[in-house]
């Protein structure tokens, strides 16, 4: 778990650099950036704060997701493993679903 909210740390990260980077190109995101994750315990973390005990390994990026889920910049929302997209990448499915995720990203093999 401990792996998995550092990660959301990070892509959290990156998601306020590019949301001050469309801020500047005067493209404003009123709406909260949503950050698919498939960890509903790292959720519960940052939503929760007296679930604090129980990290307290992980302190610095604690305070920091905490602060950007309270106030609205992003929102954490649960897709399970077999949902997410970007997994057909770097994981194995069946065909079934592997031809659902290329549909998605819109990827045709040549024949």
């Amino acid at each position: 778990m401990k792996a998995e909210y550092i990660s959301e740390a990070h892509a959290t990260k990156k998601a306020i650099w590019l949301r001050q980077l469309l801020f500047k190109l005067s493209i404003n995101t009123l709406s909260p950036t949503i950050l698919h994750v498939n960890n509903q315990s790292t959720i519960i973390i940052a939503k929760n704060p007296e679930f604090y005990n129980r990290t307290k390994p992980i302190d610095i990026y604690y305070y920091f997701l905490e602060q950007v889920v309270k106030d609205g910049t992003v929102e954490l929302c649960y897709t399970p493993t077999r949902d997410q997209v970007t997994n057909a990448l770097t994981k194995g499915f069946p065909p079934i679903s592997f031809n659902k995720f290329q549909d998605v990203m819109d990827i045709h093999c040549l024949s």
